[in-house]
């Protein structure tokens, strides 16, 4: 029917366009299977007729889903709806008209007509808005498809803002629906992952383990990805364990990624169970998995369990690379099996790969500090021939296990070969270099090392205060000494406690002319001369038997400075010079030591200056220092009585001075005692020890004293030493003067007097007798 004809019933224009189909009035659409009266025409889009006939209206645009031919119901093709659909999205692109456009769609559209539209449309803000009309259909059911599509389209244009609020669009619609989303959700997973958007993608992660949604296999490799590549292996872990309590089947990219980070992450037992289970399922296990075992193995100590792994290698037909090979020899180094890394070292060499410095580094000073030398400098050769400068710290452990061994030509030849590859040694090799050389006395090429020691910048004072300590150690006087006029002509300076020693050793020597200048110098520099230096001095004195050494040894007290010499001084002079007795001379001096800090010096003092002044005949001037040392306590347990059943004197900690005046000193005062108060106890005992006791009993038989001789004590009835006390040639001997024989005085006087020292004071194996008094 054309517009001519159309009547005033009629009054809507009649030509509704549907897939190039002209349909009849609003009023017959309304009125369905109303038969025309007119015929229709049914024109094309170019306006030909295709068809002129009556028929029947029943097709209500937007609600049905057939169009009409004649009175035949058509359906609507899809292919017609996607291709209408795509054309009105394209035009429009967004917005209300775009929606109002939809609107007026002549059929029915679905979800499977969105899709295929969505797969054409090419611009996504086009695919949002079509998915967004959609969702506001009655018509609309969450799909799988779509969602896929837009998350496609988004991931392509970088909008991971966009994928992250449509996701959270999508968890709705699938909790609404209850349908799954499966594909959906996984991709956008993965697209985040691999975005390394950690936080969404996790966060996203967690949202579909909430809703059931199950996460795959890819997806989970993904994420444990990400994890491992921003340093967050526990993480990848806790992704892994969700993993296996999904039961979800771990594939290749799984164990590729788990092993190598289990096993460097110390988890050995969990990586290895793992790599059991992925042979177990036919999976190949890749060289990386295999290298990251053997290292991991080999640096936890589990060697057999990494050389398993090794040969299990080997049997895939895997080549080994350089990384393994290393790993494995610093692994069988670290534990002391060299044999093991030495093979492994050649067969590297064999497979032709070239060691690196590290490895050459590694191999020489392990073996060098094993004391295999040999190999240490055959691969120190190798080391140079391939092109490596050895460190200084190769250069210092070959010098000191060359050292230890006294190879000093191999050290030097190692010092030269440092020092003209331009190499600086450090304060370690120049240490044990001249440690070396010092020990082998080598003083002139010791004095020339140290020379360029100093001219490369290093603080010289310290080590050759060490070499000079060592031959001071050695007792090597003489060439301490050339060492010092050594130093002292280059300037370098030494400290006052070495100076000392070195005075003490040429003091042992008898090397006195040295011995003073050193006093001096060690005076000089403000340092004190205490009580227990200057008691050595007078200690050499004592045993000194030549009248020239005498003289030299005096200069040395007077050059002490020390308050004691003044003592030994005004103890030799006369009352008129003093101006007092000699037993206040001596109290006052006794008060002026420091008895909490010097009791020891003191007690030594005491025992040298005793048998001092027995040689020297002054046995008065000896007990006045015996009884004011008993009166400062300084041998407090020396004389015990014990009431009326013993008394006793104990002088195994004197010297034989000391003992002798000690015991006739005491003596006297037993007999004054007995006899002026009548006490008398039932035994008295002088506890000599074995050193002591032939002295004292031979001082004694000279008056036939009743003590008996046992093994380390004199002992005798309180009433035979009664008895004896009332003789008067005994109140003579024990008023008067000691006997002064040669064979009593001197009797083993050299090993019994102290040395240079407090601590030395112990007995040593008796020597011959010495005739003649030294003094």
């Amino acid at each position: 029917m054309t517009e001519e004809n159309q009547t005033a019933e009629d009054p809507y224009p009649n030509r509704i366009s549907v897939s190039g189909f002209k349909h009849s009035t609003k009023q017959q659409q309304q009125e369905e299977h109303k038969e025309f009266t007119e015929e229709i025409e049914y024109l094309d889009e170019s306006g030909s007729v295709i068809y002129k006939g009556k028929g029947i209206r029943s097709v209500e645009p937007g609600i049905d889903d057939h169009v009409m031919v004649g009175d035949v119901k058509k359906p609507f093709l899809n292919a017609l709806a996607v291709a209408k659909i795509v054309e009105v999205v394209k035009r429009w692109k967004w917005g209300p008209e775009l929606e109002t456009q939809l609107d007026k769609l002549q059929f029915v559209p679905n979800m499977t007509h969105v899709s295929q539209a969505l797969k054409v449309i090419n611009d996504g803000d086009a695919c949002l808005s079509l998915f967004r009309w959609s969702k506001r259909q009655s018509w609309y059911l969450p799909s799988d498809d779509c969602y896929v599509m837009l998350f496609d389209g988004l991931n392509q244009r970088r909008d991971f803002d966009g994928i992250q609020s449509l996701f959270d669009e999508m968890v709705g619609d699938s909790s609404n629906n209850g349908v799954s989303l499966v594909v959906s959700c996984n991709r956008v997973i993965r697209y985040l992952a691999k975005a390394e958007r950690l936080e969404v993608a996790f966060c996203c992660f967690k949202k579909i383990q909430d809703v059931g949604c199950e996460v795959d296999t890819e997806t989970y490799n993904s994420l444990i990805t990400l994890f491992l590549n921003k340093g967050l292996p526990y993480k990848a872990f806790e992704i892994y364990e969700s993993m296996e309590k999904a039961n979800c089947k771990l594939d290749s990219s799984t164990y590729e990624l788990m092993i190598p980070n289990l096993a460097k992450s110390g988890r050995l037992d969990a990586a290895f169970k793992l790599f059991q289970e992925m042979k177990g399922r036919d999976f190949r296990p890749g060289l990386n998995i295999f290298a990251s075992l053997v290292d991991s193995m080999g640096k936890a100590g589990r060697l057999d369990s990494a050389m398993k792994v090794y040969m299990e290698m080997r049997g895939f037909g895997y080549r080994p690379p350089p990384t393994i090979y290393v790993s494995l020899i610093e692994s069988y180094v670290k534990s002391g099996k060299l044999e093991t890394a030495l093979r492994l070292w050649d067969e590297m060499k064999l497979a032709g790969f070239r060691p690196n410095f590290g490895l050459y580094t590694l191999i020489i000073e392990s073996h060098a500090k094993s004391g295999k030398l040999d190999i240490a400098m055959s691969a120190f050769l190798d080391m140079e021939k391939a092109g490596f400068l050895s460190t200084p710290s190769t250069y210092a452990c070959l010098l000191e296990m060359h050292a230890a061994s006294g190879q000093i030509d191999h050290a030097m030849k190692l010092y030269n070969s440092m020092t003209n590859a331009g190499l600086r040694p450090g304060l370690s090799t120049y240490t044990v270099l001249l440690t070396l050389l010092a020990n082998k006395k080598l003083v002139d090429v010791a004095a020339k090392v140290l020379l360029e020691m100093k001219n490369m910048g290093y603080s010289v004072d310290v080590t050759a205060s060490d070499v000079l300590m060592v031959y001071i150690k050695e007792g090597s006087v003489d060439l301490a000494l050339r060492w010092l006029r050594f130093m002292g002509s280059s300037g370098i300076r030494t400290n006052n406690f070495i100076i000392r020693q070195l005075f003490e050793s040429c003091m042992k020597n008898g090397i006195y002319e040295s011995a003073k200048p050193l006093l001096e110098t060690y005076v000089n520099s403000a340092a004190k001369v205490d009580l227990i230096l200057y008691t050595s001095i007078l200690a050499h004195l004592v045993r000194c038997q030549e009248e020239g050494n005498e003289r030299h040894l005096m200069s040395i007290l007077s050059t002490t400075k020390h308050k004691a010499h003044s003592f030994m001084c005004g103890l030799f002079t006369g009352p008129e010079q003093r101006g007092q007795p000699v037993l206040t001379f001596v109290r006052e001096f006794f008060q002026s030591i420091d008895y909490e800090l010097e009791e020891g010096a003191a007690k030594y003092f005491v025992n040298v200056l005793l048998n001092y002044l027995v040689l020297m005949g002054q046995i008065n001037r000896a007990r006045c220092v015996w009884k004011v040392a008993y009166e400062n306590k300084l041998f407090p347990k020396a004389i015990v009585f014990d009431q009326h059943i013993a008394w006793s004197l104990d002088v195994r900690n004197l010297s034989v001075g000391a003992a002798l005046i000690a015991t006739v000193h005491t003596l006297h005062r037993f007999r004054k005692r007995m006899l002026y108060y009548g006490i008398v106890p039932r035994r008295i005992k002088l506890v000599t020890g074995p050193t002591l006791k032939i002295v004292i009993a031979q001082m004694l038989s000279s008056v036939e004293s009743p003590f008996e001789v046992s093994k380390v004590v004199l002992r005798a009835p309180g009433d035979s030493v009664m008895e004896w006390f009332k003789k008067p040639i005994v109140q003579q001997f024990l008023l008067n003067e000691i006997p002064s024989r040669a064979d009593i005085l001197m009797h083993k006087l050299n090993i019994l007097f102290p040395n240079s020292a407090p601590e030395i004071r112990s007995l040593s194996p008796p020597k011959p007798l010495i005739s003649g008094r030294a003094i």
